[in-house]
């Protein structure tokens, strides 16, 4: 499908992705009602390299060791590896957490920095974990590229790029801003439900007929 074509159909394609309601895991569901922006970052920091599945429960249990970054700041590092065991990387996770929370209470007023340059210079806090701060928890327009957003774009032919950076910076140029928000919710959703990495289901692909994959 020619590009031309594919940014005619964008508002089309986002439309119909957000009218099929495809069910979100509840870990995506939970991300969503944060509106906190320390929330979603520790929440992110656990999702990295594991499935919604784990994530959800260790967050669960993460959040009754405290909310806040002082609660964190304090918080025994052996008690949060317990926490959130079994996600990825857990140990590490959890000494960053904790270190991230001592930084934010002792250099930022406990305050998550609202620029995506500020918070990449915390340790293990990439790009993609901070656009996901920025939408969710201070409800402004940036993206946030996972494996899912970067796999979609480039199977609908919107984009063609070779890894996720490069897919965020291509959709920063491309992407109608008014849809930056939405997008990852939408497109993790539709990853997790229907446009699978393997085997995608896409007899039941409600933007199938806009898919460069198909036609």
């Amino acid at each position: 499908m020619a590009a031309a074509k594919q940014e005619e159909n964008i508002d089309i394609i986002v439309q119909l992705l957000t009218d099929a309601k495809q069910p979100k895991s509840d870990f995506v569901h939970l991300m969503d009602s944060f509106k906190n922006p320390y929330l979603v970052l520790i929440a992110c920091i656990l999702s990295l390299r594991t499935n919604d599945k784990t994530t959800y429960p260790a967050t669960l249990r993460m959040l009754e060791l405290g909310k806040t970054p002082e609660d964190f700041a304090k918080c025994d590092v052996n008690e949060l590896e317990k926490a959130i065991y079994p996600v990825g990387f857990y140990a590490n996770k959890a000494k960053q957490i904790v270190e991230l929370s001592k930084k934010l209470v002792e250099e930022y007023d406990s305050q998550v920095p609202e620029s995506i340059e500020e918070m990449t210079k915390f340790k293990g806090v990439g790009r993609k974990t901070a656009n996901l701060v920025m939408t969710l928890g201070f409800g402004k327009p940036a993206i946030c590229v996972d494996v899912h957003v970067h796999r979609i774009f480039n199977r609908l032919g919107y984009i063609k790029t070779k890894n996720p950076e490069e897919t965020e910076f291509a959709l920063r140029e491309k992407l109608p801003i008014k849809h930056w928000i939405p997008i990852n919710t939408l497109l993790v959703t539709h990853g997790q439900n229907v446009c699978k990495p393997i085997k995608p289901i896409c007899e039941k692909c409600p933007i199938k007929d806009y898919c460069e994959k198909l036609i």
